[in-house]
């Protein structure tokens, strides 16, 4: 992935999870959503240091992940919309959507759900002797989930090779970090399972590709799991219609002022990588790319009855 391809990919989850928010506002998109505004640099950045037979387990806010990984952004913007083209036929929404062809083993509703999942596939992976390594999403309050130190456990045991991500952004729903963990540096935990545990600038695309490229490799040569902690920020609210009264907006400007996605854009200019025009280009571009998808999915048919009925256990 090149860097003006991951800035590309960064401005879809952004304007995609924009679109979504104000999609559900004017009542067009039904059901709920936890749209990950403010991650989007973290999400490319752990996609891009992964090879395409690498997979990848997500949350309950998986959109950006999703995306990063290439998913078809009218296909999910379908699912959100109930449309029989989505990735669940509609019958899903946005907690439910996989595809394993891109490497994505899907996401749920259940905080710290998919850390044992990531696992399984992991032991799938070691006991077939393949060179597929699993990247494990989640947030920090899902680090207080009895099956994080089951999972960690275990794999430090069987030296599975799968990467546990920690996309701490401050608030698990709505308990600021500091206050939901005696020790809100979630990395440190990696030491009771004798795996490495790393801290990074979430924020920072570089610095988080190198970090899981680099654990990755470990990882597929045999040396186990590792804890990676990556420090970000939720721009948006925990799911649609959060008043956000748990933390300031003068707290909230800040971040803004932050904007990890202006500041990849700012270095690519100031490293020549990419002109003020570039940018703008790719902007109207995504914009005209999703304007397109709305315009798809509102006219895709619903499932039928018989589609809604099957697979149903």
């Amino acid at each position: 992935m090149t860097l003006i391809e991951a800035y590309r990919r960064m401005l879809l989850i952004r304007h995609f999870e924009e679109e979504i928010e104000r999609l559900f506002l004017e009542g067009r998109v039904m059901g709920t959503a936890h749209t990950c505004i403010g991650q989007e640099v973290l999400c490319v950045g752990v996609a891009a240091a992964l090879q395409p037979q690498d997979a990848m387990t997500t949350t309950h806010r998986g959109h950006g992940h999703f995306l990063a990984r290439g998913a078809d952004p009218v296909r999910a913007m379908a699912e959100l919309f109930g449309k029989s083209i989505g990735y669940s036929q509609g019958r899903g929404g946005s907690q439910m959507m996989m595809d394993t062809a891109i490497g994505f083993y899907g996401s749920n509703g259940i905080t710290g759900a998919s850390i044992p999942f990531a696992t399984g596939i992991a032991l799938d992976a070691s006991l077939r002797k393949s060179d597929r390594v699993t990247a494990c999403m989640f947030g920090d309050g899902a680090s207080n989930q009895g099956v994080f130190h089951e999972s960690l456990n275990i794999a430090a045991l069987w030296k599975l090779p799968v990467l546990y991500i920690v996309e701490n952004n401050g608030y698990a729903m709505s308990t600021a970090t500091s206050q939901g963990l005696a020790n809100p540096c979630v990395a440190d935990r990696a030491q009771a399972y004798n795996m490495p545990g790393i801290t990074v600038d979430g924020n920072d695309f570089e610095a988080v590709r190198q970090c899981v490229a680099q654990h990755a490799a470990a990882a597929r040569a045999g040396a186990g799991p590792a804890l990676i902690e990556c420090l970000t920020y939720r721009l948006s609210g925990h799911s649609r219609g959060d008043p956000r009264v748990y933390r300031t907006r003068e707290e909230e400007q800040a971040a803004w002022d932050k904007d990890p996605i202006r500041i990849f854009e700012k270095r690519l200019i100031a490293d020549s990588i990419l002109s003020t025009d570039g940018a703008e280009l790719i902007q109207r571009e995504v914009n005209a790319e999703l304007e397109q998808a709305i315009l798809t999915c509102e006219g895709a048919p619903e499932p039928t009855l018989t589609e809604y009925l099957t697979a149903l256990y």
